[in-house]
């Protein structure tokens, strides 16, 4: 059985982010990733070819409460979801770290404070060439630094819409993005949201974080390796081993530190099917906490079709939060609004008396992001025959179609009442902002990992992605899940340096 230092499992925004911090230290690492380095081909900006699922992973699971199957809308390939991410590199807001009452209910406050992930917030976002503005944004948290690149500018349709926007009394901002900047060309990000990035412009996980580290000879990277379990020794107290298949067969690692970085679902999963004499229901889950306070907000989209066309070839710069803490007609929070990538004819087939195409030539796309709240119900299980069973019911939903409405009377006083709009909601399957199966915490009793993110009362095990979240906040997780590796990267320097 070969040994390491340390085994990282899974490169996406977690693991891909802890192991640029890991790299330079000259301990041996290896890194397990259950995919392949995505391709590049004709196929990454072909719609047709996205909305089949060409790039989703092989998976099926589980609607607990129903027995249906579903297809998630999740990535296994070097750089995880970041690979198809849209790059929005949001922080949390300050107040998302107390407690927050809510439409549905409170939000718990986290164990640490803002303050302590401040200066990992402005690590990421220089690591990740976030370009953005200071100060426009009227619910951003503080900062010491300024943002390492200046925004994206507005192409004119979306200009026009600021202005209308400003003139209502509204704050919308320069959305800070995660490009890198000698990449930066609007023809180059006319596909985006949910698009592969054969330019390398977008600043994902594998361009940013892994493939510099593998340039270092301490660091070997097994793709298509998937984890099948954790194997503790005789007290259970440390990973003795990781149990991966791959082409050559099933095979057994060791180190000194174990981080697992699959996703907040399927690192819970790894968690359950782990388990063992000592470990009976599962790592660290002597109090049934693995797997539930699941959250993935409540995410969809607001289409509108406006009279005139919009010939942006890269709408997504423009973003607003003055409903972040309340709506306009309640002191309670909806959520964050932000443009997205344009929309294909296919996403107006619904709309009468105009063509999708035209709808699709004349559309302004925006994003909307409410905080669901995290509930012991919603859970990832694990079926007998091993799969992913997920039980999710929503709550909160008042304050996404709350924010839904505003929007709509928001771009009708802007656009004009005669403006036709199409609104969906992510279902079950839209697992892409997925976090807080394994939630950080000093309390072993409603916690499952540490406030360094070690699994309680494993000494050698650790997790970095959105799996620790205690709350979702309401915008995008990828850039505090970043940040939050950063800060464990410390820790963990500290550990295998003494």
């Amino acid at each position: 059985m070969q040994r390491y230092d340390v085994i990282v499992i899974g490169t996406g925004a977690g693991g891909g982010t802890l192991l640029s911090r890991l790299a330079p230290t000259g301990k041996r690492i290896l890194v397990l990733e259950r995919g392949p380095f995505l391709p590049r081909e004709p196929e990454n900006w072909d719609p047709e070819a996205i909305a089949a699922g060409r790039y989703r992973a092989p998976l099926t699971w589980y609607d607990a409460d129903s027995g249906d199957a579903f297809r998630p809308f999740t990535h296994h390939f070097v750089g995880g979801n970041t690979k198809l991410y849209g790059a929005a590199l949001l922080r949390l807001r300050e107040h998302d770290f107390g407690e927050v009452r809510h439409h549905g209910g409170l939000s718990p406050a986290w164990p640490l404070t803002y303050a302590d992930f401040e200066p990992y917030y402005t690590e990421a976002e220089w690591l990740y060439h976030v370009h953005g503005q200071r100060g426009d944004d009227p619910h951003e948290p503080r900062s010491g630094r300024a943002y390492a690149h200046g925004p994206v500018p507005h192409e004119p349709r979306i200009a026009e819409l600021e202005r209308r926007l400003r003139a209502q009394g509204l704050r919308p901002f320069a959305l800070p993005l995660g490009l890198r900047p000698q990449s930066l060309n609007p023809v180059s990000l006319s596909w985006f949201d949910g698009y592969p990035d054969p330019t390398e412009t977008k600043a994902d996980a594998h361009v940013i974080a892994v493939a510099p580290a593998l340039a270092r000879s301490n660091v070997e990277l097994r793709t298509d390796c998937y984890v099948e379990r954790l194997i503790t020794s005789a007290s259970g107290r440390e990973v003795t081993a990781v149990a991966a298949r791959s082409g050559k067969g099933v095979e057994t690692f060791a180190a000194d530190v174990i981080v697992v970085a699959c996703g907040a679902i399927e690192s819970a999963a790894l968690f359950l099917r782990s388990a063992s004499g000592v470990h009976a229901h599962g790592l660290a889950n002597a109090h049934g906490l693995v797997g539930r306070h699941y959250m993935c907000h409540h995410n969809g989209a607001l289409l509108a079709v406006d009279t005139q066309a919009n010939p942006s070839r890269f709408q997504k710069t423009l973003a607003l939060t003055d409903f972040y803490r309340a709506g306009p007609s309640s002191d309670l929070p909806l959520g964050t609004i932000q443009m997205m990538g344009r929309s294909t004819p296919a996403d107006f087939a619904s709309l009468k008396d105009i063509e999708p195409s035209e709808a699709a030539a004349r559309s302004l796309d925006f994003w909307l992001t409410s905080e669901d709240l995290p509930d012991p119900a919603n859970r990832v299980t694990l079926r007998a025959d091993g799969a992913v069973a997920l039980r999710y019911r929503p709550n909160n939903l008042a304050a996404f179609e709350g924010l839904q409405k505003t929007l709509s009377e928001v771009l009708r006083r802007a656009l004009g009442e005669e403006l036709k709009q199409v609104s969906y909601r992510l279902d079950i399957s839209g697992v892409s902002h997925q976090c807080g199966t394994l939630r950080f915490g000093a309390d072993p009793q409603t916690s499952v990992l540490d406030l360094n993110c070690r699994a309680h009362g494993i000494e050698n095990l650790y997790a970095v992605d959105g799996s620790f979240f205690p709350a979702s906040g309401a915008v995008n997780p990828s850039l505090t899940i970043m940040a939050n590796a950063l800060r464990v990267g410390d820790h963990l320097i500290e550990r295998l340096a003494a």
